[in-house]
């Protein structure tokens, strides 16, 4: 998991996320995850109403080390000295020296929102580009079926309420970061005679999610992938 380099899930932001088609932002699924987890579905209302740009891809930002500097500085502002979260992102850094937590944290969030909405919208091209390849064929089935349906989702995101880092590792020379997000949309899926078949088109849901993203870490491109979802309540 590297830092991450405007340039470079989750920013080269305004100018090359909007006007380049960056890559995969976020490797390899680890076998233990529950199927991609559809945002449109298991969710808790929380009332009647209560982003970044959007692009082919996000990546995430990252920025020189200074080598006189203290190389954990962004992880112990980030987390407790002594937490296990903590020792997991030392162990990161030691790995990927440029990597910076907070910078990591803002790039999934946008991640996440493109994916969001990259799947209400059906939007496939730019899914792939995020997506692992389980992940996305994953995501791909749930559009399929959807089109097959003739239903349509009609959504609007709202925003992310918190995204935390819960915890990080390296396997072999993959990093692997996984987030607990907290986001509300408002969502409603249509059949194809118009008729509302499930969400509130009126309606603020709340969505709570575990996704972990990935990277090779050997590789020279700084994008993460998103390798697994789980949705959470």
């Amino acid at each position: 998991m590297g830092s991450f380099d405007f340039v470079t899930i989750f920013f080269l932001v305004a100018a090359v996320v909007i006007f380049l088609q960056l890559r995969s932002v976020l490797g390899r699924r680890t076998g233990s995850e529950r199927p991609p987890f559809d945002p449109y579905s298991k969710r808790e209302t929380v009332g009647e109403t209560d982003s970044p740009d959007r692009g082919k891809v996000v990546t995430l930002p990252r920025r020189d080390v200074d080598e006189e500097e203290n190389p954990y500085a962004a992880v112990d502002s980030f987390a407790a000295p002594g937490t296990p979260l903590n020792d997991q992102l030392r162990a990161l850094v030691k790995t990927d020296p440029a990597f910076n937590p907070k910078e990591f944290v803002a790039g999934a969030r946008m991640a996440y929102e493109m994916i969001v909405v990259a799947f209400a919208d059906g939007d496939r091209k730019t899914l792939k580009n995020l997506l692992s390849r389980e992940v996305f064929e994953g995501f791909d089935a749930a559009i399929s079926e959807r089109e097959a349906k003739g239903e349509v989702v009609r959504s609007s995101f709202v925003g992310i309420e918190k995204a935390d880092i819960v915890s990080a590792e390296v396997k072999d020379s993959e990093a692997n970061i996984t987030l607990r997000i907290v986001s509300q949309l408002i969502s409603a899926t249509y059949d194809k005679a118009g008729a509302l078949v499930e969400g509130d088109a009126e309606t603020v849901a709340e969505v709570n999610d575990l996704w972990t993203f990935a990277r090779d870490i050997r590789s020279r491109d700084p994008n993460w992938k998103l390798i697994a979802t789980e949705s959470e309540g």
